[in-house]
């Protein structure tokens, strides 16, 4: 587990991203894996804490939704940008074991 950063070229659009990856805004429990999104210099960027497998999974279901006409990347993160999405991942899985 590490985190990744998705980066959507030419898209601003947060609260559609959003939806892709928690469909349902007010839901019990955790979402499927702890991530954070902003907009910077007219690009969505995603962060998640999640496996490589998993962080693909994610990205290519970004892709979809961005079309060809906006490039997603997916590279490594620093995760001192993200330190709460590792807090939020160690809390979920906390309580997810009790």
């Amino acid at each position: 587990m590490k985190i990744h950063e998705i980066r959507i070229s030419g898209c601003t659009d947060t609260e559609a991203i959003a939806r892709l990856l928690c469909p349902v805004e007010e839901h019990d429990g955790p979402c499927e894996v702890p991530w954070s999104l902003a907009a910077h210099d007219g690009d969505v960027v995603l962060g998640i804490y999640a496996d490589q497998r998993k962080a693909e999974e994610i990205a290519n279901r970004v892709r979809e939704f961005a079309g060809d006409a906006r490039p997603v990347v997916l590279s490594d993160a620093d995760p001192s940008f993200y330190e709460e999405l590792v807090e939020q991942h160690r809390i979920e899985s906390r309580s997810a074991s009790r």
